[in-house]
């Protein structure tokens, strides 16, 4: 028998020695402050359970039947040292924990541009970040380099010891961008746009992937950052650009179809304004961008002049995979006025729009 049990431990042992404990053991300055965070707040927390824990043990010891030496005092009902015991030292766990917490947060805002690249190495006055542009794409990853002119797909690369800004947006659903030996997870959403500086401090490859789930192809969501020093990075840079391969807006709307499991890719020049296009949810040609649509809802809108920017994106839910119609109009706006009048634009639509239009039936706005 106890060879036996020597035998399971050893295979449990065996099964452990395959995990990574990335979260625990980082790569980068933020991930390893938040690793901090974390075993600090463990250990605060583990002040009480483990007495407790420790506790029960021994009463249920103490006072079990067979001990006829233990006081039994069943009036016993207050204890003023006993009550400061049990309020006061959690009480005092909680503050140190909500110090911690308030403190962490600030200080590791994924917006907030970094400070130090590592304990006691602060960064230096004029060093610039290095900036990437990160698309969530059904069901893969885009990067692109703005500063160098360079795109990358399912790949990343950044210098060791040099602060990396991410801005991060996403073409249709909701995503999480994570690279755990690098930083936190920070959400990838359409029509927004997230922030994420981070660094990392050792060469390597490091895994990252999406941590929200976003339909089937979610399990190929995975990329590799690799982290070079800096003369190697250079050429990293110079290597992409001499491989070719431009990444242009009728480029990036074949990437935005939803495919699985695609190899890693470079692309030598990039369209510079893709990523604000991307953010904007524009990049099909003649699509109004959200930031101009809002500054036009701002003036008050367009009215009439404004009733063809409903074109579907080419690649959403429906349209975009080629059921149904591929673009919408407006057949008529509800306003307050005679029915027949509005019939009447709505007609004159129809024919300047060429196209068949199902007129509703209106009914005159309440007074």
């Amino acid at each position: 028998m106890r060879r036996l049990r020597s035998i399971v431990l050893l295979l449990c042992l065996a099964l452990l020695g395959g995990c990574k404990a990335v979260v625990l053991d980082p790569s980068g300055d933020v991930a390893l402050q938040q690793r901090n965070d974390l075993l600090a707040s463990v250990g605060l927390m583990l002040l009480v359970i483990v007495p407790v824990m420790v506790l029960t043990v021994l009463f249920a010891w103490h006072y079990r039947q067979s001990n006829t030496s233990a006081r039994y005092e069943p009036d016993w009902d207050h204890s003023t040292q006993l009550e400061l015991v049990i309020w006061g030292f959690p009480l005092l766990i909680i503050i140190a924990l909500g110090a911690l917490t308030w403190m962490g947060t600030h200080l590791l805002d994924p917006y907030r541009p970094l400070d130090r690249i590592a304990e006691g190495e602060p960064v230096p006055a004029k060093a610039k970040p290095v900036e990437v542009e990160v698309v969530a794409l059904d069901w893969k990853w885009l990067f692109i380099y703005p500063q160098y002119g360079i795109a990358t797909l399912n790949q990343v690369a950044a210098p060791v010891n040099q602060q990396v800004e991410f801005r991060i947006t996403s073409s249709s659903v909701m995503n999480a961008f994570y690279i755990p030996a690098m930083a936190g997870m920070i959400y990838a959403m359409p029509g927004m746009e997230t922030e994420l500086h981070a660094v990392i401090n050792k060469t390597g490859t490091f895994e990252g992937f999406s941590a929200n789930y976003s339909g089937d192809g979610f399990a190929g969501m995975h990329f590799h950052l690799t982290s070079l020093s800096a003369g190697d990075f250079d050429k990293w840079v110079a290597k992409v650009k001499a491989d070719g391969g431009a990444l242009d807006r009728n480029t990036y709307l074949d990437l935005e179809r939803p495919s699985q499991n695609l190899p890693p890719k470079t692309y030598g020049t990039v369209d510079a304004s893709l990523f604000k296009l991307a953010v904007n949810q524009c990049v099909d040609p003649g699509k109004m961008c959200h930031d101009e649509m809002m500054a036009i809802d701002a003036r008050g809108g367009l009215g009439l002049a404004g009733i063809n920017n409903v074109m579907p994106l080419v690649y959403d839910k429906y349209a975009r995979r080629g059921i149904g119609p591929m673009h919408a109009y407006v057949a008529a706006l509800c306003q307050r006025g005679s029915t027949t009048e509005t019939a009447a634009s709505a007609a004159d639509l129809a024919r300047q729009i060429k196209a068949p239009v199902q007129l509703p039936s209106l009914q005159p706005a309440a007074e």
